[in-house]
Order: structure tokens, then C-alpha cells, then sequence
């Protein structure tokens, strides 16, 4: 009996090790991968929205000189985003909308280019802040929260 006992004991504390150890899969700080010092402003359509955590994913086509690129813009939490009003509904395959934010550092467009969006303005003028503050993002006016 106090084999198992030593056998559990270990296999335990092998599991928790490892699980320590794992990296944190697609949580991390702004600054790890997008450019502060990169702002942008993107129109385009919608094309689709992964609304799954820890970060919403907000795919869109925007046309630049006759040239559709597909775009992943980083939003925050399903969460943060309903405490602002937005919810799966709210943003719809080919509605056009606006998203300010900042670019990805690495730049790469393959499959998309990527950025972080701060906040989305719909065709009516409505804004909402999309951002996740507390991650390094520069403080830049969108979070209704910041101080």
C-alpha cells in the first residue's frame, strides 16, 4: 500500500510541475508582440469574428489601392467586450467598420497582418472600446476606464 501512496506522490507532483512550467498559451503582454510606437487605422469588412478566450479575434478585409489583405485584429476578452455593449451579433460578416489600434512588431502579412485593435467605429458613428487594458497597451484616450 505505501508503494501507490510514493507512486500517486510523485505522479502528482510531476503534474504539477510540468503544469507550472507550461507557458501561458496566447496570454501575454502587449508589448511582447505589438508596436505602440505603430498606430494604424484600418477600414474594411467584417469577414468573421472568433469570439473565444482569452482574446477575440476580429478578421477583416481592408482594400488599399485595389489590393484586399486580410487583417486579425486582437480585441479583448468575450467578457470585456460585453461589459462595453458588443456582443457575437454586434459584429456581422460584410458590415464595414473602423478599428484604430496598433500593429503587430514582426509586420508579417502571411496568412494576415495582424494588430491589436483599441477601439471599433460602426457606420452610424457609434464607438466602443475593444482594447485589453493592463497588458502595456499605451494609454491612449480609448478605454472608457483608464485614468
Amino acid at each position: 500500500m505505501k508503494l501507490r501512496t510514493d507512486k500517486a506522490a510523485v505522479f502528482t507532483a510531476a503534474f504539477i510541475l510540468a503544469a507550472a512550467g507550461a507557458p501561458a498559451f496566447a496570454h501575454h503582454a502587449f508589448q511582447a508582440e505589438f508596436d505602440g510606437n505603430q498606430p494604424l487605422m484600418l477600414q474594411g469588412k467584417v469577414i468573421k469574428v472568433e469570439w473565444i478566450n482569452p482574446h477575440t479575434w476580429v478578421h477583416m478585409e481592408v482594400v488599399t489601392d485595389g489590393v484586399a489583405q486580410e487583417w486579425m485584429i486582437e480585441a479583448g476578452t468575450p467578457n470585456t467586450l460585453l461589459r462595453e455593449g458588443l456582443t457575437r451579433d454586434s459584429l456581422k460578416p460584410g458590415e464595414v467598420i473602423i478599428v484604430r489600434g496598433y500593429r503587430a512588431k514582426d509586420g508579417r502579412c502571411r496568412p494576415a497582418c495582424k494588430a491589436n485593435g483599441r477601439d471599433v467605429t460602426f457606420t452610424d458613428g457609434r464607438k466602443v472600446f475593444m482594447g485589453s487594458s493592463g497588458t502595456g497597451a499605451p494609454k491612449d484616450g480609448a478605454d472608457p476606464n483608464e485614468k
